[in-house]
């Protein structure tokens, strides 16, 4: 099973002109190694993009993608992250939807499939990403 980001989906559905082919065909790929999924927080992310529910709810179920809940477990990491973050510099005063998508990856080993890894691979260095090659 392959955790899919948010952006995947937008660039496919976009036909993002930088990014839409790579995501279309590292999509594939994943569907072909088993099933898909997201969390509550990638539907919310998603949800923005539609004017109606039924609308997302009848394209994620044509393309048959599962959803997970999003793992109590996984709050700790986030949390960590969102700390590591801040003392960086960052300036959010809340954990960002990313340092629950990770974590989520992180605590129940999924692969994340993501064209934004440069945070992941910063925060959740031990979780295995599925990204375009930088500089590609």
């Amino acid at each position: 099973m392959t955790l899919v980001d948010t952006n995947v989906f937008v660039d496919l559905w976009t036909s993002d002109p930088t990014f839409g082919a790579w995501s279309e065909r590292a999509l594939a790929r994943a569907a072909g190694r088993g099933p898909l999924a997201i969390n509550p927080v990638i539907y919310a992310e998603l949800c923005l993009g539609f004017s109606e529910e039924p609308e997302l709810e009848r394209i994620l179920l044509d393309s048959g993608v599962r959803r997970l809940p999003l793992p109590y477990p996984a709050a700790w990491p986030a949390a960590k992250a969102f700390d590591a973050y801040r003392k960086r510099g960052g300036t959010r005063a809340t954990p960002l939807p990313d340092f629950f998508i990770g974590a989520h990856a992180l605590v129940e080993n999924l692969p994340l499939l993501t064209r934004d890894a440069a945070r992941y691979r910063t925060y959740f260095p031990d979780v295995r990403l599925i990204a375009p090659t930088p500089g590609r």
